[in-house]
């Protein structure tokens, strides 16, 4: 959504009262007084859109207790956190940011993961490229381009395409976001644990993308 500059003529104790909110709520003046005339007029923004979908999937991830969704209102952020079936239990961190339009793709899932174990690390950077390899077999003719992927020490990012249809709802693109986490997570966990081999993983993956109604 286009921003332009504009001049208005308030009242100070209006903008005393406006820049106290927005310094509670991690606003600048500006951001506050848009959001406040976007919802007083119900014209949908960039910023009420990444919040209708972050309340969606922490309602759709609710029940799921291998990840737990965590947002603050005004982010466009949200982590989940997830715990590895490995020796001491180390954490994975799905980080997804959602763009506020204009940058081409709806935005980025990242995998962010701490660790000291140098087999881990080796088995998680083989599942990462075994990934890329098959989204880009499989997703990418389905997408119409590849996807960029990069792998930086302790962090795996992926761009989350614009979904084909750019008439879907919020709530359509937080269950493909939500049942797109999960599946990583279930099937990286797989091959951590050696219960799935890469074409164990591969399968799986092509199963749940015929399953999709959105691709991303």
């Amino acid at each position: 959504m286009k921003k332009t500059l504009y001049s208005l003529m308030l009242s100070e104790d209006v903008v005393r009262a406006v820049d106290e909110r927005a310094h509670q709520l991690g606003l600048s003046r500006s951001g506050l007084v848009n959001q406040i005339l976007a919802q007083s007029l119900s014209v949908a923004t960039p910023e009420s859109r990444i919040n209708d979908i972050f309340q969606q999937m922490e309602a759709l991830m609710a029940p799921v207790k291998e990840l737990v969704p965590f947002f603050a209102p005004n982010s466009p952020t949200m982590s989940l956190k997830s715990s590895l079936a490995y020796k001491y239990r180390p954490t994975v961190k799905y980080e997804v940011e959602l763009s506020r339009g204009g940058e081409g793709k709806l935005g980025d899932l990242s995998v962010v993961f701490r660790t000291q174990s140098a087999q881990l690390i080796a088995d998680m950077t083989d599942f990462f490229r075994l990934w890329v390899g098959i989204e880009n077999a499989h997703l990418a003719p389905l997408l119409g381009a590849r996807l960029e992927c990069a792998l930086y020490e302790g962090k795996f990012l992926r761009p989350i395409p614009l979904p084909c249809s750019r008439n879907c709802s919020a709530q359509d693109i937080a269950q493909a976001l939500s049942q797109y986490v999960q599946l990583f997570d279930r099937l990286l966990k797989g091959y951590l644990s050696g219960d799935l081999s890469p074409q164990d993983v591969e399968k799986a993956y092509c199963e749940d993308l015929k399953t999709r109604t959105l691709y991303l």
